[in-house]
C-alpha cells in the first residue's frame, strides 16, 4: 500500500473515544473491559460511557436509582402496548417486538424528562445573564406558560395521589451532593405553581431531568436514559406475552364511521 492511499485511508477512519480492541483485548474509555466487569455495576459504565470517567459512589448509586425507577412501565403504557402488539403477532422476533416498544418513545410519551430538562436550563440560564435569583426566574416561566396555555413538564401526576420516587431520588441526591440549581429549580416550580396555577407535585420525569442538569447533562440524556431503563421493563413485557398469552390475542373493538355503502358512478 502506497503511503498515499495509507493517508487517505487513515483521513477517512471514524473517530471515537468510547471503545478500542485489539486481538486479546476490550477497552472502554481506557479501561479493559474485563476490570468494569469486576468490579463495577452497570450504572458505573453507563456514566463512564456518556462522560468518560467513573463516577463517586455515591453519583453511582443514584443514577442506578434513575435507571431502577424508569424500568418498570405499566402494561398499557404506549411503549408496552406497542411490544406487546407486535409480540402477539411475531413469536420468533423480539428484537422486533422491543425495538416497536422503543419506536413508541416520543414527545408525548417519554419526552418529558427531556423538555424538562430544557426548561431548567433555560430557567437558570435566565437567572444567570439577568443576574435575577431563581425564583424569579421561575416566576417569568410560569407567566410564560399560563399566557400560552402550555403544560409545565415534570409537575403533575396522572394516578398516584404521591409519586414516592420523587422523595427518595431527591434524598440520594443530597446524600451524594449532586443536588443544587437544578432541583432549587424544581422545587421553587412546584411552590410558585401551586400559589399560581394548582397544586401540581414533581413527578418522576422532573426529578430525574433536574438532577440530570445537576450532573451536567444535556436534555438529549434524559431521553437515552429513559430507553435504557425502558428496554428492561420492554424485555419483560415481551416474555410475558410470549409465555403467558396466546398468539394474536390482542384484539379490541373498532366502530366504522365512514361513508355508507356506495357505488362507483361511472
Amino acid at each position: 500500500m502506497s503511503k498515499a492511499v495509507a493517508t487517505e485511508l487513515e483521513n477517512c477512519a471514524w473517530h471515537t473515544a468510547i471503545t478500542s480492541s485489539d486481538d486479546e483485548n476490550v477497552w472502554l474509555r481506557g479501561y479493559a473491559v474485563t476490570d468494569l466487569m469486576t468490579h463495577c455495576s452497570f450504572a458505573e459504565v453507563v456514566l463512564l460511557l456518556h462522560q468518560g470517567e467513573l463516577p463517586s459512589p455515591g453519583v453511582q448509586r443514584l443514577v442506578n436509582a434513575i435507571l431502577i425507577a424508569g424500568a418498570g412501565s405499566s402494561a398499557d403504557a404506549p411503549s408496552a402496548l406497542a411490544a406487546r402488539a407486535v409480540a402477539s403477532g411475531n413469536r420468533r422476533g423480539m428484537e422486533a417486538a422491543i425495538a416497536a416498544g422503543v419506536l413508541a418513545i416520543g414527545d408525548a410519551h417519554g419526552g418529558a424528562g427531556a423538555q424538562c430538562l430544557e426548561m431548567i436550563a433555560h430557567g437558570i440560564a435566565l437567572a444567570q445573564r439577568e443576574a435575577i435569583s431563581i425564583e424569579d426566574a421561575v416566576a417569568r416561566i410560569i407567566a410564560e406558560v399560563k399566557q400560552s396555555g402550555q403544560r409545565l413538564p415534570g409537575l403533575g401526576l396522572r394516578a398516584q395521589k404521591t409519586e414516592p420516587r420523587v422523595a427518595t431520588l431527591f434524598r440520594m441526591a443530597t446524600e451524594a451532593r449532586v443536588a443544587a440549581d437544578g432541583v432549587a429549580f424544581m422545587r421553587a416550580l412546584e411552590r410558585q405553581a401551586r400559589e399560581q396555577i394548582a397544586y401540581l407535585p414533581i413527578n418522576v420525569d422532573g426529578a430525574i431531568a433536574a438532577i440530570l442538569y445537576d450532573l451536567g447533562f444535556s436534555p438529549a440524556f434524559a431521553k437515552a436514559i429513559f430507553i435504557m431503563a425502558h428496554v428492561a421493563g420492554l424485555s419483560a413485557q415481551v416474555m410475558e406475552e410470549y409465555t403467558r398469552e396466546q398468539p394474536l390475542r390482542i384484539k379490541f373493538p373498532v366502530e366504522y364511521d365512514g361513508p355508507k355503502p356506495r357505488a362507483v358512478s361511472r
